[in-house]
């Protein structure tokens, strides 16, 4: 009963919310009316408009936060990035799809937060006044000034004002249900008209392959360049002077066997360190256990020298050799990342292959406050998902936990 009365009371709330946010349509498009001429004439209105479009967008971000908890879904905002200076912000601001349909939302939650909210109260005082019918009257039996509507309505006749308690009963159901519902028509209202359209969207996603093309580009060369700068001062330094030791030892075979003996042994140490390292180099760019055991098995193996890992892997099906390689690379970067900066203790990495995405989430209950903008690593990891138009979502508050949730596209 008491979870009842809660919700009741909370459904009504987000009403009385929804009316509030509604109602500063009225003044907001008087204003953006007013800077119409404000302009033409002083040059004035440009301040009013922008003034008028901040207070509009700050109550659309609070009715799109209020949509996606309604939703269970996020309702993306949809706004060009402002540049520096006034004129070439105004200039954005008028040029900018979203502003006009921010207008045009106002109007809307006015008419439909004002409705909802006068019935989602006005159910409940019809429900108060018909089951209270013949108190009221026995309270009031003379006419007053403010006599209640039900007696109004009835003439104040006894038998009439008793049929009312069973219409009472009847509205208590829809009075109960009918707030969510209208709840839920304002947050389709604000996803329909607040966040991005098709066209806005379609722009983004360009923008967003765009920048992750050039950034793994950018990486791609990076990576050549740190593939060619260890061949050339690593494997190649020690190949050379294995060959000029093999060299001397020809040489002097015949007149000094011991040192020549020294110099084959020297090689051969040398020759044993650059084969370490090319396979380290080669591990780097495409682990041997990824193609042997699959991403499952080199994700175990990771584990493995990770310490206390829990693992939930969901993988029927070995997935592109890209994919996987970019999957084991962004597994193997977040427990670095967990080990050496968390002070975590306890590491859980889920691997759950969905068809058209492979999703991936990293926690780990250490200090938190992971930021791309500190570090390499998740940078690194961002930059390798975004090679697939791949996402990052980062939570990590100060003293943890922190979980990374990262959504991989791997079509069948």
């Amino acid at each position: 009963m008491r979870s009842t009365i809660v919700r009741m009371a909370r459904e009504q709330g987000w009403l009385l919310a929804g009316a509030a946010i509604g109602f500063g349509a009225p003044p907001l498009l008087v204003l953006t009316l007013i800077s119409v001429p404000a302009s033409l004439a002083a040059g004035l209105g440009v301040l009013i408009f922008a003034a008028t479009v901040w207070v509009t967008r700050k109550l659309a971000d609070l009715q799109r936060r209020r949509a996606a908890t309604v939703l269970g879904g996020p309702v993306t905002s949809p706004y060009a990035p402002l540049p520096a200076g006034v004129l070439p912000r105004i200039r954005v601001l008028l040029g900018d799809p979203a502003t006009w349909r921010d207008l045009a939302w106002l109007p809307c939650q006015f008419v439909l937060g004002t409705l909802s909210v006068t019935v989602g109260l006005g159910l409940w005082l019809a429900v108060v006044q018909c089951v209270s019918a013949p108190l009221l009257r026995a309270l009031l039996p003379a006419a007053t000034s403010f006599d209640p509507v039900v007696l109004e309505i009835t003439g104040r006749s006894g038998p009439l004002t008793w049929l009312l308690v069973p219409v009472g009963a009847g509205l208590i159901l829809p009075a109960y249900r009918l707030p969510r519902h209208l709840i839920a028509a304002q947050a389709l209202l604000s996803r329909a008209l607040l966040r991005p359209t098709s066209t806005a969207r379609l722009a983004a996603r360009v923008d967003r392959l765009t920048a992750s093309r050039a950034a793994a580009v950018d990486a791609s060369a990076v990576e050549l360049r740190r593939v060619e700068r260890d061949l050339h001062d690593g494997a190649q330094v020690r190949l050379v002077a294995a060959t000029m030791n093999l060299g001397i030892a020809e040489d002097v075979i015949d007149t000094d066997p011991a040192g020549a003996k020294a110099l084959l042994a020297e090689a051969k140490a040398g020759v044993g360190v650059a084969l370490t390292e090319l396979r380290d180099l080669v591990r780097g760019i495409h682990p041997p256990v990824l193609a042997d055991r699959g991403l499952a098995g080199a994700v175990r193996a990771l584990a493995l020298s990770c310490g206390p890992v829990e693992l939930d892997l969901r993988l029927d099906r070995r997935l592109a050799a890209p994919v996987e390689s970019a999957a084991y690379f962004v597994i193997a970067e977040s427990l670095a990342n967990a080990v050496r900066y968390s002070g975590a203790r306890h590491i859980q990495v889920a691997v759950t292959d969905a068809g058209d995405v492979l999703r991936i989430t990293v926690s780990d209950d250490g200090r938190g406050g992971a930021d791309p903008s500190l570090g390499t690593g998740l940078r690194g990891i961002q930059r390798r998902l975004s090679a697939f138009d791949g996402t990052l979502q980062i939570t990590s508050p100060p003293d943890g936990p922190t979980v990374l949730r990262m959504d991989l596209p791997c079509a069948p």
